[in-house]
Parts: structure tokens; C-alpha cells; sequence
């Protein structure tokens, strides 16, 4: 995927997630059908912008995958994962939410992140005339990652009721089935939305 092409996807997921905490009820509206029985609206408005978040950062993952490739730097960085869950730890216990649950949920965030890596790698490698031509700059990249993370949290926070709904389940998979159709992801990144989602349901 060229560059210019994920920064584009960056910028526009991230209107439409502001949109979403913005609380503009056009942003939030969806067709009844998509909505899981019995589930109350509110529910899949606190649920919905995890979902772009969550897409949001996985197109940030093609950019991090565009600044490393061929430089040796790996796809695992141990030291940048802690110094992030450190830091949405600490955001949480700010905004008033749970730590470990935020935790939680941002580790299978960085997994899913390193999903999408791991497979571009595998491409260029396969298809060097695939790899992509520009390198971002991978500081800037993470200072945008560092932004998502930021709402992410938010988010987290503000969903613990429906997060821990008996009917969480299905309007999370509502929510993701949108946001795969809003922002025509691919199956790469619907692959990796349904890992960075896995534990929202768990409490």
C-alpha cells in the first residue's frame, strides 16, 4: 500500500472518530437491522468508536511498517510496547478508568498492530516492487499513534457499562462489521480489527 494512501486513510478515519466523540448523532446513526436485538443505542454509540479507533490505528500500523522496513529495526519493540501501556495505565487511573482493563485492551491493540506489520513485511519481502518508495518519519508516525491511543482510552472509559453488557458481544461485532464497511478495509485489516477488539467484551 503506497504511503501517501495510508496517511489519507490515517486522516480520514480520524474525522470520522472525532465525529464520533464529538457526539454528532449523524456520525453514530445506524440502520437498525445492524444493531443486535435488545441492545440499547447507547451501547453501540460507546462501542462503535472503539471500532474506528481501533481501525484507525491499524492504518498507522502501515506507516510504522513503511518507516521500519529494510532498516533493521523489528517489528517487536518490548521497550516502545511497556513505555505504551505505562502510559494508557496512567491515562486511565486519570480519566477515571480501569487501569488493567485498559491495559488489557491495548495489548491486544499492539498485537494486532504487529499482525498488519508482520504480513506487509512478508509481501515486500515476496514483492520487492510492492514495497513502499517513501519512509515515513516513524517518530511523527507514533506521535499520531500516541493521539489515537489517547481517544482510545477515553473511550474505554467511557464505555465500561456496555463493555461489561451481556449483549457486548454482538454489538461490538456490529460496530467492527461497520466500520470494515465504512472504511472498505481489507481482509488484512478486518483480520487485524477482529484481534485489536478481542478483549473489549471481557469487563
Amino acid at each position: 500500500m503506497p504511503v501517501t494512501s495510508a496517511v489519507c486513510r490515517v486522516l480520514a478515519m480520524g474525522a470520522v472518530a472525532a465525529a464520533l466523540f464529538a457526539g454528532s448523532s449523524g456520525a453514530v446513526a445506524v440502520p437498525a437491522p445492524a444493531v443486535v436485538a435488545g441492545a440499547a443505542t447507547g451501547s453501540y454509540g460507546q462501542l462503535r468508536p472503539l471500532a474506528e479507533l481501533s481501525a484507525r490505528r491499524l492504518a498507522a500500523a502501515d506507516l510504522v511498517a513503511a518507516a521500519k522496513y529494510g532498516t533493521g529495526s523489528p517489528i517487536d519493540d518490548p521497550a516502545r510496547e511497556k513505555q505504551v501501556l505505562e502510559a494508557v495505565a496512567r491515562q486511565a487511573r486519570e480519566s477515571g478508568g480501569d487501569p488493567e482493563a485498559t491495559v488489557r485492551i491495548f495489548r491486544d491493540q499492539i498485537e494486532a498492530n504487529k499482525v498488519v506489520q508482520r504480513e506487509l513485511f512478508r509481501r515486500w519481502d515476496a514483492d520487492p516492487s510492492r514495497a513502499p518508495k517513501e519512509r515515513p518519519d516513524l517518530a511523527e508516525v507514533r506521535e499520531e499513534i500516541n493521539r489515537i491511543n489517547g481517544g482510545l482510552v477515553r473511550g474505554i472509559a467511557a464505555s465500561a457499562g456496555a463493555r461489561t453488557a451481556p449483549y457486548c458481544g454482538g454489538v461490538l461485532t456490529a460496530a467492527a462489521a461497520h466500520t470494515r464497511h465504512a472504511d472498505r478495509l481489507d481482509a488484512l485489516h478486518t483480520l487485524a480489527l477482529g484481534r485489536a477488539l478481542r478483549s473489549v467484551c471481557a469487563g
